[in-house]
């Protein structure tokens, strides 16, 4: 019998690894891509539609979730007045932003509270929570980086049936 008042970490596959990277301060300046799936990538949030009229482009309908979602990632802003949202993409079991975090010693805002309350937000307004637990992260250091993360979001409906959250519907 343990005798210890400490939780023990399960063994093995059941152990979460750590999602930050150890030692940033994720209320630093800067800009951060952010990924935010659906609990078992369910696809509750809208589809993807193909358009092939001058070009094949292809659009993502929200629906009701989707919009609710769109509304919470609109809100950041105004909730968190340090945090500026840069660019974002609803998918259909999925969200991408580029959150920039501004220098502004009154309004000090971090990553992980503004994720935790975007889908505290979400869930309290469907009654229910749609979410993974965690987030992805990638802290974005350099120009070149940051365009090729804005493209992606860009083009994200458009390869659709490419990006490894896909799934048939």
């Amino acid at each position: 019998m343990k005798t210890n008042d400490q939780p023990t970490k399960p063994p093995g596959p059941h152990r979460r690894k750590p999602n930050r990277l150890a030692g940033h301060d994720y209320s630093a300046p800067g800009y951060y891509f952010i990924t935010v799936c659906t609990e078992n990538h369910d696809l509750l949030l809208g589809r993807i539609c193909a358009r092939e009229d001058v070009t094949v482009s292809a659009e993502m309908v929200l629906n009701e979730t989707g919009r609710t979602v769109e509304r919470a990632i609109l809100a950041i802003p105004a909730h968190y007045p340090g945090a500026a949202l840069d660019k974002y993409v609803v998918m259909p079991n999925h969200v991408h932003l580029i959150v920039a975090i501004t220098d502004d010693p009154d309004h000090k805002s971090s990553i992980p509270t503004i994720v935790r309350q975007f889908k505290r937000a979400v869930s309290v307004e469907l009654g229910k929570s749609i979410w993974q637990l965690g987030f992805h992260d990638h802290i974005i250091r350099e120009e070149a980086d940051y365009r090729e993360i804005w493209t992606y979001i860009d083009n994200n409906p458009l390869k659709w049936a490419l990006d490894k959250y896909y799934r048939e519907t």
